[in-house]
């Protein structure tokens, strides 16, 4: 982690921003729980990301809490943690004690932390875990979501992976398609992470998209402004087709 620790200058002042409050409205009490309630949303934002981010590089400034994309392309951020490569383990930025880093870039990973102990959520309460690269996208989402955020991006410097949160309204604007987004989104979570029902993460998406729902059976059709999407699920929940037509 000594290159991580390397990155950064440690801030003195202690600012706090409105991204840093909790979205009481969204509560889970799992990681299935989250994925099945609002993991499509927050994986939709991340196309809205990269729309605008694409493949430039980044660089970040730890005294500004910011983010830099290519030349000009600079967004507020937050720092929740980072993955080694070589321990294949994840470190939750208040855990990192050698850092040295002010509070006010890890409110977001803190309010998660307190979240995480309330609701008996080891991924956001265990200063330090082994690891994979799904754990880092789940940590990603959740802040996201809860943080009504824009995204969340994975910095790759060599020695790790920092996960940072990103809030700014050009990135929240990006035009999108909504129909094929829903159908590209959609199958993208279930085969990415292993979700118990997808029935209920079809559902919960489609109506916070302001679709209305008609269940039949095994079937589920999702209607909005001229835009119809069928889903069927077999006995155990699970997608077995969806398609969709303007």
């Amino acid at each position: 982690m000594g290159l991580f620790n390397n990155l950064f200058k440690k801030k003195e002042e202690n600012t706090e921003s409105n991204t840093n409050q909790l979205n009481v409205a969204k509560h889970f009490t799992s990681e299935n729980d989250f994925l099945e309630k609002y993991g499509a949303l927050a994986l939709e934002k991340q196309r809205n990301l990269y729309n605008v981010t694409g493949e430039l590089s980044w660089n970040v400034d730890m005294n500004k809490e910011e983010i830099t994309f290519g030349d000009d392309l600079t967004f507020p951020m937050q720092v929740l943690g980072s993955f080694s490569h070589s321990s294949e383990t994840w470190l939750w930025l208040w855990e990192n004690k050698a850092g040295g880093y002010a509070e006010s870039v890890m409110q977001q990973a803190l309010l998660l932390k307190q979240y995480g102990e309330e609701n008996n959520i080891e991924l956001l309460s265990v200063g330090k875990f082994d690891a994979v690269q799904n754990d880092l996208h789940l940590i990603g989402m959740i802040a996201t979501e809860m943080f009504n955020l824009s995204g969340y991006y994975l910095g790759n410097y060599g020695q790790g992976t920092m996960v940072v949160t990103i809030k700014d309204d050009a990135i929240d604007n990006s035009e999108s398609e909504e129909l094929s987004r829903i159908l590209t989104v959609f199958p993208e979570l279930i085969s990415t992470f292993e979700i118990q029902n997808h029935r209920n993460a079809f559902t919960n998406y489609l109506s916070q998209k302001g679709f209305e729902l008609t269940p039949n059976g095994n079937e589920v059709k999702a209607e909005k402004d001229g835009n119809i999407i069928n889903a069927v699920f077999n006995e155990n929940n699970l997608l077995t087709s969806l398609n969709g037509n303007s």
